[in-house]
């Protein structure tokens, strides 16, 4: 096709893609074409706009490092990263339901003994988390299932953002016992804002919205046979429930941290502070 105009250049895109050879990718990137013509001829950006856009895409990828995804977070404050998830994520009665990854997550932490404190010296109000593990729908016990959480300071800042840190802290990896049970000791979570001196923050700013997310630990879990789940449980009564800033929040996955008063804690301890304490079971999707 030649003598490309406003109204033929999405079909000429398209033909030119008609023998990829991959369907899956066809589909996916004629789509793209598509909704992005659409969305073009939709607010007819200006030369300026145009560049401003490639000029900001630009920035988000250049402050992506090892241990920041911009990316992630652009996606996730956009409603793309829930939308996503909500997609691949239609599930059964009794399973527990998801939310984003979230861009600080680590992979490969050891496993640690049952009972261990991920807060390491870092300060705050202790915290108990316990619960089992159960296939959805039977209820069956899954003992082997592995267990990572991890969670921010009373600061808002997650290890990875702590350069003074060299050691993981608040996350840690379990695994349940024969009956399905975990168990571990952190701080209380404070809601935090995401990271808001990059190009995301920026764009927070610009159309007024603030940056914060409501208290929550996150919880990835994964046992044989069964899909891996990514969920969060948050704090009730956090004043940003309703203005997620990453849109997480499922009713579902609210809980109270129930205040304690000091003394013998389920694991035996005895706690001399008050404490709080997250006890929560979890239900996987069987594949």
């Amino acid at each position: 096709m030649r003598d490309i105009n406003e109204a033929n250049i999405t079909d000429a895109v398209i033909q030119r893609l008609a023998d990829t050879p991959d369907p899956r990718l066809k589909q996916i990137v004629t789509g793209l074409v598509r909704h992005l013509h659409d969305y073009v001829r939709d607010v007819e950006p200006s030369f300026e706009e145009w560049q401003l856009a490639i000029d900001y895409l630009t920035r988000v990828g250049q402050t992506c490092t090892d241990k920041r995804q911009e990316f992630i977070l652009l996606s996730d404050t956009l409603g793309v990263s829930m939308l996503v998830d909500a997609i691949n994520h239609r599930l059964p009665e009794g399973a527990t339901e998801t939310t984003v990854l979230g861009p600080f997550f680590v992979a490969g932490l050891p496993e640690l003994p049952p009972g261990t404190n991920i807060a390491g010296n870092i300060s705050g109000e202790p915290l108990f988390v316990g619960g089992k593990v159960m296939s959805a729908g039977t209820g069956h016990p899954l003992a082997g299932a592995v267990i990572d959480a991890w969670q921010s300071d009373d600061d808002g800042y997650y290890d990875v953002q702590r350069p003074e840190l060299t050691e993981p802290a608040l996350r840690g990896r379990f695994r349940t016992d024969a009956k399905g049970y975990f168990h571990f000791w952190s701080i209380t979570p404070h809601s935090y804002p995401i990271p808001d001196d990059g190009p995301v923050g920026a764009m927070i700013r610009a159309t007024k919205r603030h940056p914060y997310r409501p208290a929550h630990v996150h919880f990835m879990i994964s046992a044989e046979g069964h899909e891996t789940l990514v969920t969060h449980i948050f704090a009730e009564g956090d004043p940003y429930l309703d203005s997620d800033a990453v849109f997480g929040v499922k009713d579902s996955l609210i809980q109270t941290f129930a205040a304690r008063e000091p003394g013998m804690a389920p694991d035996g301890r005895a706690v001399t502070t008050a404490w709080r304490t997250l006890e929560r079971d979890f239900g996987l999707k069987p594949t």
